[in-house]
């Protein structure tokens, strides 16, 4: 299993995924097939990342979670199976292709009655959810250009002690060269500038696979 780590070498990765829960059997087919669809299958999150999605759902006792880009549905179905048996996930996403993928997934796993797939763009379904601050924990991993506007809409929106994470801050290191052109560089390096201002929320960037950034709701 490759790692999804710039930091990290496939050995200790190996050894990294091996001393945590490993991915069960629904989570490793998953993984295949994901990698059968070629180089974009870098999108999908790495097991490490799907493991501390289920804890740390479980450990905010989530019942309402949202998730922005689902791809193939690794993240998803971690979130899933943290959530409690009243407890709901809606996922962004604008590919049918893809999340046909994540779709089998969830139903293999038992989890598809706890999902509300969205194909739309991300930043009108969450426009249009109520205004109140409900969400217990929200995942974003989706296109870095569209980052901030998707945190603006989820952080009025989550419950004081509620949680967001954010995928690929970190973007293999490249948020360090100034002079990267790229625009989904300049999109990241501005999207942690502003949650590093963002006084609604603590927040801390680990380096785990590409870059996560962990925060709580004040």
């Amino acid at each position: 299993m490759s790692p999804k780590s710039f930091l990290l070498s496939e050995e200790l990765h190996d050894y990294l995924v091996a001393h945590g829960s490993a991915p069960d059997e629904v989570l490793s087919e998953l993984i295949a097939d994901t990698a059968a669809l070629g180089p974009v299958a870098r999108m999908q999150i790495a097991p490490e990342q799907a493991a501390l999605l289920t804890i740390l759902t479980r450990m905010v006792d989530a019942r309402r979670a949202v998730e922005v880009g689902t791809f193939t549905g690794a993240s998803a179905l971690a979130i899933a199976r943290g959530l409690g048996p009243e407890g709901r996930l809606l996922c962004c996403d604008v590919s049918e292709e893809w999340t046909a993928i994540a779709r089998r997934a969830w139903a293999r796993a038992g989890v598809a009655d706890r999902i509300e797939l969205r194909i739309a763009p991300a930043a009108d379904t969450l426009g249009a959810l109520p205004p109140e601050p409900t969400l217990d924990l929200a995942f974003i991993d989706a296109d870095k250009g569209g980052y901030r506007s998707y945190w603006d809409e989820l952080v009025p929106r989550m419950r004081p002690g509620g949680v967001l994470l954010v995928d690929n801050t970190l973007w293999s290191g490249r948020v360090l060269d100034p002079d990267d052109p790229d625009p989904d560089t300049i999109a990241i390096r501005s999207f942690n500038d502003h949650v590093a201002a963002d006084d609604r929320v603590e927040a801390v960037l680990l380096p785990i696979s590409d870059g996560l950034t962990l925060c709580l709701r004040r």
